[in-house]
C-alpha cells in the first residue's frame, strides 16, 4: 500500500513540474465568429458556440503525440454565420494553421482553406461532445475533420508521408458523416467539399501533393537559414509536382489549397533568385494559376512591389 501511494505522489509531482508533457494537447487555436448578417433578437448563442469551440479545439486531445507548449500547431477557424433558423446555422469557415520554420523567427502557412458548406444545429450553451469512433454532430465532426487535417499536413511538413494516420482519422470521418447525410461530405457533391479535401491528399494520381509538402518545408524552407540558394532551389524543384497533379487532375482543391496557402511566399522567396530561377518558376505557376497574373509577374519581375 506505501508503495502504490508513493507512486501516485511521484506521478502527481511529474505532472505538476511537466503539464503540459502529461496532457500533450496538440492545437493552439484561436476561434472566431462572425454573424453580423444574422438578424437575430438572441446574439449570445455565438458567444456560447465561440467558447465551446475553443474549448473543444484546445482541451480535446486528437492523438497519442506529446506536445509540449511551445510544440502546439497554431491555428485559426474563422467562422461566418449567414442564416441561422430553428438553432440550424450555415455559413462558411475559414481554416489556417502554420509552423515555425527552423533556425528562424519565421512562421509558414501550412493552410489557408475556405469550407463553403458549413451547416450544423447548436443549442446555446450545448455541450460538444468529442468521439473519435462516432459522429456526435455535424459540427464536431467539421471540427473533428479539420482537426485531423491540420495534424496531417503539419506532420507531413516535418517528414515523409508523417501525416498517415490523421488521414486515416479523417477519412474515418468522412465516412461516418456520409451515411449521416450532412451537406459538405458527399463525394462528388463538388470539387472542393471536404471529401474532396482528402482525396486530394490521399487519392493515388494526387497524393504527390504529401512529398511536395515534406519537400518544400524540410527540404526547402527548413534549409534557407543555412544555405537560402540551396533551400530556394529545392523549392523550385517541388513546383513540378504541382505541374504533374494539373496533368491528372487540374481541378483538384489541392492545387488551389497550395495556392492559397503559398503564393504570396513564392514572390517573396523569388525576389532574390536569379533571372532563370524565376522565370521557370513563373513557367509553371502562370499555366497553372492564370488568373493571378498581377501576383505573378512580381516573380517574373523579381519584385513584390
Amino acid at each position: 500500500m506505501k508503495i502504490c501511494k508513493f507512486f501516485i505522489l511521484v506521478i502527481g509531482f511529474i505532472a505538476c513540474l511537466f503539464p503540459n508533457r502529461v496532457n500533450g494537447q496538440e492545437l493552439n487555436c484561436e476561434v472566431e465568429i462572425n454573424a453580423d448578417q444574422v438578424q437575430a433578437t438572441n446574439k449570445q448563442v455565438f458567444s456560447t458556440l465561440k467558447d465551446a469551440i475553443n474549448e473543444y479545439m484546445n482541451t480535446n486531445k486528437f492523438s497519442n503525440a506529446q506536445f509540449s507548449v511551445n510544440e502546439k500547431i497554431n491555428c485559426r477557424l474563422f467562422f461566418t454565420i449567414k442564416e441561422y433558423n430553428d438553432n440550424t446555422m450555415i455559413g462558411d469557415l475559414q481554416i489556417q494553421s502554420s509552423r515555425p520554420v527552423y533556425n528562424s523567427s519565421y512562421t509558414t502557412t501550412l493552410i489557408n482553406f475556405k469550407d463553403t458548406k458549413v451547416e450544423f444545429s447548436y443549442q446555446e450553451n450545448e455541450p460538444l461532445i468529442f468521439s473519435e469512433n462516432n459522429m456526435e454532430s455535424n459540427l464536431t465532426a467539421i471540427l473533428n475533420f479539420y482537426a485531423y487535417l491540420i495534424l496531417a499536413i503539419d506532420f507531413d511538413s516535418f517528414s515523409p508521408k508523417g501525416g498517415e494516420a490523421f488521414y486515416e482519422r479523417a477519412q474515418n470521418v468522412v465516412q461516418m458523416a456520409q451515411s449521416s447525410g450532412e451537406s459538405g461530405w458527399k463525394a462528388f457533391e463538388d470539387t472542393k467539399n471536404r471529401s474532396a479535401v482528402l482525396s486530394a491528399y490521399t487519392e493515388p494520381n494526387t497524393s504527390i501533393i504529401r512529398t511536395l509538402i515534406y519537400e518544400y518545408h524540410r527540404l526547402g524552407l527548413d534549409e534557407m537559414v543555412l544555405s537560402p540558394d540551396k533551400g530556394r532551389a529545392k523549392i523550385s524543384s517541388t513546383l513540378d509536382y504541382l505541374k504533374k497533379i494539373y496533368d491528372v487532375a487540374p481541378m483538384s482543391v489541392g492545387l488551389s489549397m497550395f495556392k492559397d496557402a503559398k503564393l504570396d511566399e513564392l514572390v517573396n522567396l523569388y525576389t532574390k533568385s536569379s533571372q532563370t530561377e524565376r522565370d521557370n518558376a513563373y513557367e509553371i505557376l502562370s499555366s497553372l494559376y492564370p488568373t493571378e497574373n498581377d501576383r505573378l509577374n512580381k516573380i517574373k519581375a523579381g519584385t513584390n512591389k
